[in-house]
């Protein structure tokens, strides 16, 4: 009796599990309506001086001018030409699809306040540190194996520990 009042109190859990896992493999394998390209993605800025509207054209209000090249955003939606964006600090909007880059930046942890982030000469925490880098450093990635990413700046060559980037997913393989 026990058995059969189990069996059937697991079946909504499992479907429920299930309906999950549907869910998120759906989300991760979402492409853009317009290029086709996985949503979420994370892009960097072509310009210096890029508008963020509050919607998907030139009449939309400019709500913030970004005004760093290179810096890493992550598109959350396309429209057409356009595509809604997300920076490090969570504010969003919409940006012209020719503003952005597929080149692939990222900010050292912009969350911490104070501190450095170690920067080392191979993928691991026992090799040789190379440089120490302060929370919002401008990096370009050059790779990440989903533990480790290689980056470079001004100044600065070597290897992060991913989990100390904005600008690649956890355990994200950029190649």
């Amino acid at each position: 009796m026990w058995t059969r009042a189990l069996k059937r109190a697991a079946a909504p859990v499992a479907a429920a599990v299930a309906l999950l896992v549907c869910v998120d493999a759906a989300k991760a394998e979402q492409h853009g309506s317009a290029s086709g390209l996985p949503v979420p993605r994370y892009v960097s800025l072509k310009s210096d001086r890029v508008n963020l509207r509050e919607g998907p054209s030139k009449d939309h209000r400019t709500t913030w001018v970004f005004q760093r090249a290179g810096l890493p955003v992550e598109i959350t939606a396309e429209f057409e030409i356009w595509r809604r964006v997300r920076d490090s600090e969570g504010a969003e909007g919409w940006v012209l699809h020719s503003l952005l880059s597929g080149r692939r930046t990222a900010l050292v942890t912009p969350w911490k306040k104070g501190g450095e982030s170690i920067l080392y000469a191979k993928a691991d925490a026992q090799s040789a540190s190379v440089a120490k880098l302060q929370p919002n450093v401008l990096a370009n990635v050059r790779s990440c194996d989903g533990g480790w990413c290689k980056v470079f700046g001004e100044g600065f060559n070597g290897f992060i520990q991913q989990s100390d980037l904005w600008g690649v997913y956890p355990n994200e393989v950029v190649e």
